[in-house]
């Protein structure tokens, strides 16, 4: 049977850089909605690395109808079973293909919360103690979600996850130094001015490992430090509902008034817990060849030009203190076509209008990671 040469190299690139496995090593590998042919070559890279493939299939549609009736014990019991599970594991590979982002979107939301802080304590202990990695597979959804063909969405794919990720980590290494030493950050764009503060909280480059596409550089700021608003403009898909125009204004961090789309729906997530009302993450996003959104996060947060800033659960790698069951990335472009927007450091600008203008981070504008 023939493969397409470029999933191989995916797999490969995913076991040996993504997540680095060891010789020894367990790795769960998690398909959902997924044809067989990456996980198939992942177990070949596993096996060639020496190390022991556990397998989870889902389906959406059947995990759909298990949600719509299922009671808070058996999420536990479900839950406390996968935790033991994870508990042995070192990697963690999960490939996400829904042909419909919005199966979940008839779900109570009560239910989703339920599930949401049944799942915190696996969640974490993935995202904490594995080293894991994330990723979408290309489908004819996806492809109409991006405005393209199946074929072009397919190659777009495959040369954004395939990206020079040494060579973007290279580039990253001046902006990581210059978030380290940074206090104050300001956010200007249309219908924004937010500022806060990251100062003494690390700076984490994320170039070819956690998810694929990769391209950001992330932090979180001092929790109480927020203040202002802010108004993303990328569309946004949180457990099957779809929200647009998202806008939020913040008083000592909390967000104190968050309208949208669905102003009722965005607000229930928001009051899932206390820290779902606070930030957990700050990053600024620079893969050249993801320029526009496309509804799904794994992309739209890689997106040249944009920031995210994320109401909820922060990493342990860059601590603020805050904790939630929920962990929403939500994208403000700052390209010139998409409204503009300027991002200050203590006061210097040091992006503007989604381009990098201060020398020391001139390799990471486009034209220049493209070329790498």
């Amino acid at each position: 049977m023939f493969t397409d040469p470029r999933i191989t190299k995916l797999a490969e690139m995913l076991i040996q850089n993504a997540v680095q496995l060891k010789e020894g090593d367990n790795i769960l590998i998690e398909t959902i909605d997924t044809p067989s042919a990456l996980a198939v070559e992942l177990i070949k890279a596993v096996y060639a690395a020496k190390g022991n493939p556990f397998l989870k299939h889902t389906d959406s549609r059947i995990q759909r109808e298990r949600l719509l009736g299922v009671s808070e014990k058996a999420l536990q019991e479900e839950a406390d079973l996968d935790l033991i599970q994870m508990k042995q594991m070192q990697a963690y590979i999960a490939i996400r293909g829904s042909e419909n982002s919005l199966e979940m979107s008839d779900v109570p939301a009560e239910k989703m919360a339920m599930y949401r802080k049944i799942r915190k304590e696996v969640l974490n202990w993935r995202v904490n103690k594995t080293r894991w990695c994330i990723l979408r597979w290309p489908n004819p959804s996806m492809a109409q979600s991006a405005g393209m063909s199946t074929e072009a969405f397919e190659n777009f794919y495959f040369k954004a996850c395939l990206a020079d990720y040494p060579a973007m980590s290279k580039a990253a290494d001046a902006l990581v130094q210059l978030m380290n030493r940074t206090d104050k950050v300001r956010l200007i764009a249309k219908d924004t001015d937010i500022s806060f503060s990251i100062r003494d909280i690390p700076a984490v480059p994320c170039c070819g490992n956690m998810n694929i596409p990769d391209g950001e550089v992330y932090t979180a700021p001092v929790r109480d430090s927020i203040n202002g608003v802010i108004h993303y403009n990328a569309p946004t898909v949180y457990e099957g509902k779809r929200f647009e125009n998202v806008r939020l204004v913040f008083e000592n961090g909390k967000i104190v008034e968050a309208t949208s789309s669905d102003t009722e729906g965005l607000n229930k997530i928001l009051n899932t817990d206390e820290g779902a009302r606070y930030v957990g993450e700050f990053a600024i996003g620079f893969n050249p060849f993801i320029t526009k959104p496309m509804c799904d996060i794994l992309f739209d947060e890689k997106i040249a030009g944009s920031i995210h800033f994320t109401p909820g659960q922060c990493y342990e790698e860059a601590p603020n203190g805050n904790q939630s069951a929920i962990h929403w990335d939500m994208v403000l472009m700052m390209a010139k076509e998409q409204g503009g927007g300027e991002i200050w450091f203590d006061d210097v600008l040091i992006r503007k209008d989604g381009v990098f203008v201060v020398e020391e981070l001139l390799p990471l504008n486009p034209e220049n990671l493209g070329s790498l």
